[in-house]
This record gives C-alpha cells, sequence and structure tokens, in this order.
C-alpha cells in the first residue's frame, strides 16, 4: 500500500504482516463483539454543525494531561503484547509519542519491560498497573515504576475476571502463547514480522518474568497469571496503590457515573471511561455513549478522559465535546505499529492530528480549548 490516508489503511496493512494470533488478539472484542462495534458505531452518529467565516488562523491542538503538556489531548492506551505486533513494539511506540509530544502508557503485560523503554527514552513515560493477588510483586512494579521515573500511574480496575474472547480461544492465545501447528505455518507467511523476532531477545513479558515469585522463565508464566485474578479487590486497594505510589493516580475502567464518584472520594487524579475496549463485558454501552453521564456526575472535580472506539481525529474532537479531557488510543497505533513499526505510529500520530486540526476547523473554532458541545449538532449526541 504506497498511501497511507486514514487508520484504516493502517489496519489492512497491519492484517498482511502480523500473525493471526497477534492481530486478532488485538483487534477483537468478547462474546459477540457488540460493545467492541459500538465503541466504533456511536461516535457516527455525533454529527458537527459546520460554521464558516471565522478567522482560523495559528491554530492550537495544546492540552494537559493530569498537569503533563501534550501536544494534542491524545495518550497511547496500555496495550498487552504489544512486542508481538512487531519486534521492540513497546519501545518504538514510546519513542514515537516522546518526539510527538503524547504520553505513551506501558502495560504491566508488554514484552519490553519498564527497564527497557526507560533506557531507550529521554522523557517519563506511564505505567498501568493490574492489582495482583501477589502485594509484593505489585510493591516490586510500583518501585521499578518510580525508579524509572514515570510520569503516572494508571490503575486498571476492570480486569478481576477475565472476559470470553473467542478469537483468542481459537488461537491458542494465552501467556505464554500456544506455538501450534497452524499457528507456526501463519507465522511463516509473515517473514518480515519473523525477522524482527529473530533480532530481538525481548519475546517474554519483561514485566513479570525473572521478577514475579516463581516466574524464572516463559514455561512458568501460564500457572502463575491464572492464579493472580484478584476477586477480593475493593477501593480500599486503590487507597493503598495512591499511598504506595504517591504521584499522579489514573483510575482505568469507569463506565457508571456510582463508580466515577467513588474514583473522584479515592484522590485519584483523573479517571478513564473505558470498557477495556470491548473485551470484558459484552452488552456493555459504548464508552462514548457513557461518557456524558460521568462528566455530569463528576463535574471539575476529577479529570474525566476516555478511550474505546477512537479511530479519526474527528472522533477525538466528539469526545472532548461530550466534556473528555483527553482520550486513549489503542488499537490505532497496534495497527500502525504492525504495518510500519515506529514510523506507523507517528503515522498514526499525524493522521490524527491533521483531522482533528481540519474538524476543528471546519467547526470554526481555533483552540482546542473552546470546543464543547456547541460544535455538535443537537439531537444526535
Amino acid at each position: 500500500m504506497s498511501i497511507i490516508t486514514c487508520i484504516e489503511d493502517l489496519r489492512v496493512l497491519a492484517q498482511k504482516r502480523v500473525p493471526r494470533m497477534f492481530y486478532d488478539y488485538a483487534d477483537s472484542g468478547s462474546w459477540t463483539e457488540s460493545t467492541y462495534r459500538a465503541n466504533n458505531s456511536d461516535f457516527a452518529k455525533i454529527k458537527f454543525r459546520q460554521r464558516v467565516a471565522v478567522n482560523l488562523e495559528n491554530r492550537s491542538l495544546a492540552s494537559t494531561m493530569v498537569g503533563q503538556a501534550v501536544s494534542m489531548p491524545v495518550a497511547l492506551s496500555p496495550t498487552g503484547l504489544t512486542g508481538m505486533q512487531h519486534a521492540d513494539g513497546e519501545i518504538l511506540a514510546a519513542q514515537a509519542a516522546e518526539k510527538f509530544g503524547v504520553p505513551f502508557t506501558l502495560s504491566t503485560m508488554s514484552i519490553c519491560s519498564i527497564e527497557d523503554v526507560a533506557a531507550n527514552t529521554t522523557k517519563p513515560f506511564w505505567f498501568q498497573l493490574y492489582v495482583m493477588k501477589d502485594r509484593e510483586f505489585i510493591n516490586r512494579l510500583i518501585d521499578r515504576a518510580k525508579a524509572a521515573k514515570c510520569g503516572a500511574l494508571v490503575l486498571t480496575l476492570d480486569l478481576q475476571v477475565l472476559g470470553q474472547r473467542h478469537k483468542d480461544l481459537r488461537n491458542g492465545l494465552s501467556a505464554p502463547p500456544k506455538l501450534t501447528i497452524p499457528n507456526i505455518i501463519n507465522m511463516a507467511t509473515k517473514p518480515r514480522w519473523v525477522a524482527g523476532m529473530l533480532g530481538t531477545k525481548r519475546r517474554g513479558f519483561g514485566n513479570i518474568v525473572g521478577h514475579a515469585t516463581s516466574v524464572s522463565d516463559m514455561s512458568s508464566l501460564s500457572a502463575w497469571t491464572q492464579q493472580q485474578f484478584d476477586l477480593s479487590l475493593s477501593w480500599a486497594d486503590v487507597e493503598w496503590i495512591k499511598q504506595r505510589w504517591g504521584g499522579k493516580l489514573i483510575i482505568k475502567g469507569i463506565m457508571d457515573p456510582e463508580d466515577a464518584r467513588l474514583a473522584v472520594n479515592s484522590g485519584a487524579d483523573a479517571l478513564i471511561v473505558s470498557n477495556h475496549g470491548g473485551r470484558q463485558l459484552d452488552g456493555a454501552q459504548s464508552s462514548i455513549e457513557a461518557l456524558p453521564a460521568i462528566v455530569d456526575a463528576v463535574g471539575s472535580q476529577i479529570e474525566v478522559h476516555m478511550d474505546g472506539g477512537i479511530r479519526s481525529g474527528q472522533d477525538v474532537i466528539k469526545a472532548v465535546a461530550l466534556g473528555a479531557k483527553a482520550v486513549y488510543i489503542g488499537r490505532p497505533f497496534l495497527y500502525g505499529l504492525g504495518a510500519m513499526g515506529g514510523p506507523g505510529v507517528t503515522k498514526c500520530l499525524d493522521i490524527i492530528r491533521n483531522e482533528l486540526d481540519l474538524t476543528m476547523a471546519f467547526c470554526g473554532l481555533r483552540d482546542l480549548q473552546q470546543v464543547d458541545k456547541k460544535i455538535l449538532l443537537p439531537g444526535t449526541f
């Protein structure tokens, strides 16, 4: 594909270049995938008011996220197995985000470790934390994130149990991934991906293997992972983590106004309206549908961010108009990474920035801080 014009072009190219089990891991939801689809389709229902004959000089997309200056209100979401979309994927994505001036969030379930990313970037990235039963491991993870000078901790609360993801089950996607004969055959058709993986030493779960008790190699990871989901997770754990961390705290996985109020009471700096990309509770609201009620519930008491379904700069500005301070993109940057490596992530961000800028201009504004519901057609949101 010679010309990349939109995120969909990157998705098509990534599907060609990334092994099926890892592409499907990124591009799928749970059960019937109804919430996964709604995350995308509900954005299309929201319509803009176009304005003309206004001064559009010197436009600015600059904003802040939990006090950090950003070139546009977009962060890269924490995504597991990023380094399986492309060799050294987390490092490449972090470097692209740093140059672009937006936050990169490293997943607990990353391939490249906290230390790997810190050694290959110059500015603070963010770290996403799952609460696991092994609290000593969590303590060590937090200490490692502190040592790496991570700028914020993103605490994910919606993975006490794992959603049933049919594509992953069919592909044998687990931790570690199963190298079945069909998977090996499929990988053999992706020579660019294979060459990259052969050229890197980072092919395990860098934040876990060698750090968690009894997980000395990939063969011992599966049993440990299955035992670590914490069904007893509570807001008391959030308070403990906030105190242990001591820095900026963002709570991810909020879909209900009452939970949003509890997030405010926890003292968190921001919350993310998120249904885990449609990968957990199928049949839940889309993130953009849930956003307005949560904004109404918490007002200016906490920064409200959102993720889920963002595929363009137009989606970004719709979310901002409905009250989100910022958004996160997961699949779009993974498509770029799988398609073209680090330059693909940069291309993804370029596309979103350009679409965001042009849409803001067509709506008659030149500063993102002026965006609110007035740019949307009443009755469509």
